[in-house]
């Protein structure tokens, strides 16, 4: 091979040498940047670390939210459990008395497996239920149903269609079962008159605000009181009769009866009364008053140590006595609040026309001066048998108005 030659092989080689090593070059780039961005399932679909601890701190954030609401359900209810031991200390225990056996807090008390003592006042408007539903409620350690019917307006539930939806609401507030009762919730959510009466709940939705619209929450704080008390104005008693059928309510039931000229001079104070026939018509009124009458009758044969009947002047004119009997009839031991409440509510009227601080004595008999004989005639008229069979007197004339006693003894048989 000549110089020439030779020197042009050695040049050949270096050329496809470097275009040897040139290709290798871009292949690998091409590897390299194909490998990273080339593969969108494993970067483009693949969250960075940032996005994944953002994840897990979302999921921990929303798996904190109801542990954290638990907590602090639970903190208040071993706070409740506590105020309730403290309120029980001396607590005079049936123990087999008023046919309750109950003789510790556990046999009173649901979340124990017990069987609370329940007492239930069945009336109308304006009748002193809020008085005597009060007076009940300052028992220690009561959990109050203050008119659970509220939503039903201003109507008597009678019978169908409105009884058994009434009594199905009813026997499950006296159960603590809350699940079923978002209607009755949602009222409460813009009418605080159904959770406001009851004294130790309405604390907790105060200070917690959003608690008393959460059924786990109602249910598990009904369940730890060891009494719970309920009055109607709403549901008569030809229906209510059905709560005494059920043995596991074991409940109490009075009925608190009114000298209807009381009745109409105290609703005449009160606008939302008017619009609605239950409770402006006399007539209707006192047709319940006889039904009540009968009913009663074959109630305290039935159940005499779970029916009772009282008058509203009765109550009135002495309270203390009447009270013990009602406490004894309830299975309740007459605790010292609740005489310190009758000492404030029962001598000196404060406040408005729903107020319960009143002078007892003088309270049920304001129509004798407040209506006209023209308006107490009225109602006799429409009232007549209703007042006989309750002891009521009808008034003469409008000195005799003035001038007589209106109650009389009265006898519960037919």
């Amino acid at each position: 091979m000549s110089g020439v030659e030779l020197s042009h092989w050695i040049m050949s080689k270096k050329t496809n040498f470097c275009g040897l090593l040139v290709m290798g070059c871009f292949f690998s780039v091409f590897l390299f940047f194909d490998g990273k961005y080339g593969n969108p399932s494993m970067y483009e679909m693949q969250p960075s670390a940032a996005l994944l601890e953002s994840k897990k701190n979302n999921t921990t954030a929303d798996k904190k939210q109801p542990d954290s609401e638990s907590k602090d359900i639970e903190k208040i209810l071993n706070m409740q459990r506590e105020l309730i031991i403290k309120d029980m200390q001396g607590y005079e225990y049936p123990n087999g008395k008023y046919n309750i056996s109950a003789s510790k807090l556990e046999d009173l008390v649901m979340e124990n497996n017990g069987t609370p003592i329940r007492s239930i006042i069945v009336t109308t408007w304006r009748s002193g239920s809020t008085f005597l539903g009060d007076i009940l409620n300052a028992h220690p350690a009561d959990f109050y149903h203050f008119e659970p019917l509220l939503a039903f307006d201003e109507i008597k539930i009678r019978g169908p269609p409105l009884a058994e939806k009434a009594l199905k609401l009813t026997t499950d507030l006296l159960n603590c079962e809350y699940g079923d009762l978002d209607e009755y919730i949602e009222y409460g959510k813009t009418h605080s008159l159904v959770f406001h009466h009851n004294t130790h709940l309405w604390k907790q939705c105060q200070a917690h605000k959003g608690l008393c619209y959460n059924h786990k929450f109602l249910s598990a704080m009904c369940k730890l009181f060891p009494f719970q008390s309920m009055k109607f104005v709403r549901l008569r008693l030809q229906v209510a009769q059905k709560l005494l059928a059920e043995e596991k309510l074991a409940v109490r039931i009075v009925l608190l009866v009114r000298d209807p000229r009381g009745t109409f001079q105290s609703r005449k104070h009160h606008y939302w009364c008017q619009p609605h026939p239950d409770c402006s018509d006399p007539a209707l009124t006192c047709a319940d008053l006889i039904s009540d009458y009968k009913v009663a009758v074959e109630l305290l044969k039935k159940y005499p140590t779970r029916f009772k009947v009282i008058r509203y002047e009765d109550l009135s004119l002495d309270p203390y006595k009447h009270v013990e009997e009602l406490y004894k009839f309830y299975g309740l031991d007459l605790h010292p609040s609740t005489k310190q409440f009758l000492d404030s509510h029962t001598k000196v009227k404060k406040g408005n026309t729903m107020s319960t601080f009143r002078n007892s004595a003088a309270t049920p008999f304001h129509w004798k001066t407040e209506l006209t004989f023209e308006e107490v005639e009225e109602v006799q008229q429409s009232c007549a048998t209703a007042m006989k069979y309750w002891g009521y007197v009808p008034a003469m004339n409008a000195t005799h108005q003035k001038e007589f006693n209106p109650v009389k003894e009265y006898l519960l048989k037919l």
